[in-house]
């Protein structure tokens, strides 16, 4: 437990620490050094709001992807190129990065059809498991279970702290009671959202 960010509402707050736990799991997984170029897929989602600026507090170069009216929203967050998202992803990357990339944390669950995106023995963030398949290539397949990291206080202190600076945006769409947490899964579950939907008690 810490306390929540400087100047948030305890809504606000609570959309913090399951994606902010993730983005940091998965970005320790990958493991990469300052300089590598991390692909973070779903560039406008909340999850990716974290990992891309905290990927640049690591030093890394992101790019990301993103809707063509999303791009600036995408570049706030800290990504040094956004692409446009779609079929054509893999193709842009390798012009940016002929040998692919060190890594891609997919977000968006894009799964094998971005891999050509990542160089050879490179690795792949996935947030909703994996069926155990050969990704190919000699790349790993790293798999982030939040619940591991539930109890790393230190890391939700390092998320207050950049939340408090503004570093990470603590974005909530709306709010809904307990009586309508039906209409509020519906919304999450038809997508496209930029910040997370709240259950108030």
């Amino acid at each position: 437990v810490v306390p929540v960010p400087d100047g948030a509402s305890l809504e606000a707050a609570a959309t913090l620490p399951m994606n902010g736990l993730t983005a940091l799991l998965g970005l320790e997984l990958l493991g990469l050094d300052a300089g590598e170029t991390l692909l973070v897929s779903g560039g406008a989602g909340l999850l990716a709001s974290y990992v891309i600026p905290l990927a640049k507090e690591q030093g890394l170069r992101v790019i990301a992807d993103a809707k063509p009216d999303d791009a600036e929203l995408v570049r706030g967050f800290g990504a040094d190129t956004v692409l446009d998202r779609g079929n054509g992803l893999v193709a842009a990357v390798r012009e940016l990065e002929p040998d692919g990339v060190a890594a891609l944390f997919d977000t968006a669950l894009l799964g094998q059809a971005a891999f050509p995106a990542v160089r050879d023995a490179g690795q792949v963030a996935v947030v909703r498991g994996w069926d155990d398949s050969d990704p190919a290539r000699g790349i790993e397949i790293r798999q982030v279970r939040v619940r591991e990291v539930l109890e790393r206080t230190d890391w939700l202190q390092q998320l207050r702290v950049l939340a408090s600076e503004g570093k990470l945006k603590l974005r909530v769409v709306t709010e809904y009671p307990p009586e309508e947490a039906g209409e509020a899964q519906t919304v999450m579950d038809a997508g496209g959202l930029r910040g997370r939907v709240l259950i108030v008690f």
